[in-house]
């Protein structure tokens, strides 16, 4: 399958979209090539502002920014958003300005710069904070698509994006919509419910487990905040087992919005598939560091055959 770049899809579209709307501005911690906002600054560079190995002063600026009228998209490594948490909670969240966060590198696809790079928890921060929205793109299509959705939403939200290529899974006509799951594979048996780089491995779970004779619900949860209760429930009323499955802590991300989600609503046998609460180490490549930390193809062929058993021996 065809892989294609998630920050360098990302790239392209902001400097398509600044073309058109010319109320955004770009902000950058001083790692411009790395998370692809050249492509803007080339064509806008009077809406572009580096302000240098800053993160405060990164959301304090587009604070103002967006205070003054704009659509302010601030970009750094995810993992460097976490130096700015107390500035994102009162200067954006509290106050509610209309600020962008991209967080690129997110989870482990920055697989080769060392530990303290990789992103365990950033999810989790955000998602806990009030006002924020919280989306995590699958593949270079869907983030190209969600940048103009992500400039129109109104209020704070906090993009995640992967260093990786990725496989890509949807064509020209996906419409991603914040606060909006996509199910790409019904199923009756199981559903995986997935974010970001995941989504593609439960695809290929789901085939797996076909030619075993589990018919597998796929969920491209895109939105974890504002998480599509109706989408969760559906699939949890249809199926009885849900697996979740994210580059991320199980604790606090995707799999911690399902569980409570479910606990609230509807419970329901679940496992999850992500980081089990531990820091990470680095690797050759991010596939191998993706299976090394059991989030591999198979570990998630095995959590669905786990949960389907658990739901069958509940309705015995």
């Amino acid at each position: 399958m065809e892989k294609k770049s998630i920050r360098k899809a990302y790239g392209y579209a902001l400097a398509d979209y600044g073309a058109e709307n010319t109320d955004v501005a770009v902000v950058v911690a001083d790692v411009s090539a790395s998370v692809q906002t050249r492509f803007f600054a080339e064509k806008f560079p009077e809406r572009f502002f580096n302000v240098g190995i800053t993160e405060q002063a990164l959301v304090d600026f587009a604070a103002g920014l967006a205070l003054g009228g704009m659509i302010p998209f601030a970009n750094t490594f995810a993992v460097l958003f976490l130096r700015a948490a107390e500035q994102i909670r009162t200067s954006v969240a509290y106050a509610k300005t209309n600020v962008k966060l991209v967080g690129s590198y997110s989870g482990l696809s920055d697989y080769k710069d060392g530990p303290t790079h990789n992103v365990e928890c950033d999810i989790a921060v955000m998602r806990s904070i009030p006002n924020i929205a919280v989306v995590e793109v699958a593949d270079a299509v869907e983030a190209e698509k969600m940048v103009p959705e992500v400039a129109e939403y109104d209020g704070p939200v906090y993009l995640r994006l992967s260093r990786s290529e990725a496989p890509v899974i949807f064509d020209e006509n996906y419409e991603p919509k914040i606060g909006k799951a996509a199910i790409i594979r019904d199923g009756s048996d199981v559903a995986l419910i997935a974010s970001g780089v995941m989504v593609y491995r439960c695809l290929k779970a789901a085939e797996n487990l076909a030619r075993m004779g589990i018919d597998a619900y796929v969920v491209n949860m895109s939105t974890i905040k504002p998480l599509d209760l109706n989408v969760v429930q559906k699939v949890a009323a249809d199926t009885g087992a849900i697996v979740t499955a994210e580059d991320h802590s199980v604790i606090g991300g995707l799999g911690g919005a399902i569980a409570e989600a479910l606990g609230e609503t509807k419970p329901t046998v679940l496992e999850r598939i992500g980081i089990r609460d531990t820091f990470t180490e680095t690797s050759r490549s991010y596939d191998a560091l993706l299976d090394h930390y059991r989030m591999s193809v198979e570990d998630i062929v095995k959590a669905a055959q786990l949960a389907v058993k658990r739901n069958r021996q509940i309705h015995i």
